[in-house]
C-alpha cells in the first residue's frame, strides 16, 4: 500500500467549514497539501495556505485535530491518502490563488462534493458537533 503524506487547514465558522476546489476540478478539498522534504508539519501548511488562499498562519495558534486516512481520490486501488489536520488563526483575506479556482463554506449536506478523506473528517466534525 502507498501512503500519501498531506495535511490540511480546518476552518469552521458558524458550523460551515472551509474548502477549495481546483482549477479542472469537480470535487472540494480542505486546503493544504503535500509534505516537501525536511518540512515540519507548520511549514507545509504555512507554505500551502499561503499559495491557496493568500493568508498567513499563526503559529503559536495552531492546534492539531486528528490523523484520517482513506482511499485516495483520483489515485488507483490501494493508494491511500494519509491527512494530518489542523486549526488555528491567520491574518489576512481568504481569497482563491494558484490553482485554487473557488473558495466555499460547505455544511454536512455537502459530504458528497468532497474527498473520501475528506468525507471521513466530516463525518467526525458532525460526531463532535462542529459542523451542521
Amino acid at each position: 500500500m502507498h501512503i500519501i503524506d498531506k495535511l490540511a487547514w480546518i476552518e469552521i465558522r458558524d458550523g460551515k467549514i472551509l474548502s477549495t476546489r481546483s482549477k479542472g476540478r469537480t470535487k472540494y478539498y480542505f486546503p493544504g497539501g503535500k509534505r516537501e522534504a525536511g518540512e515540519s508539519d507548520f511549514e507545509v501548511l504555512s507554505r500551502e495556505i499561503h499559495e491557496e488562499l493568500s493568508i498567513s498562519l499563526i503559529e503559536d495558534s495552531t492546534r492539531f485535530m486528528g490523523i484520517f486516512q482513506a482511499q485516495a481520490d483520483r489515485h488507483p486501488d490501494g493508494v491511500q491518502v494519509q491527512m494530518t489536520c489542523y486549526t488555528g488563526d491567520y491574518t489576512g483575506t481568504i481569497a482563491a490563488a494558484s490553482e485554487i479556482e473557488e473558495v466555499v463554506w460547505l455544511t454536512y449536506e455537502d459530504r458528497e462534493t468532497v474527498s473520501p478523506v475528506d468525507q471521513i473528517i466530516f463525518d467526525w466534525l458532525k460526531e463532535h458537533r462542529l459542523l451542521h
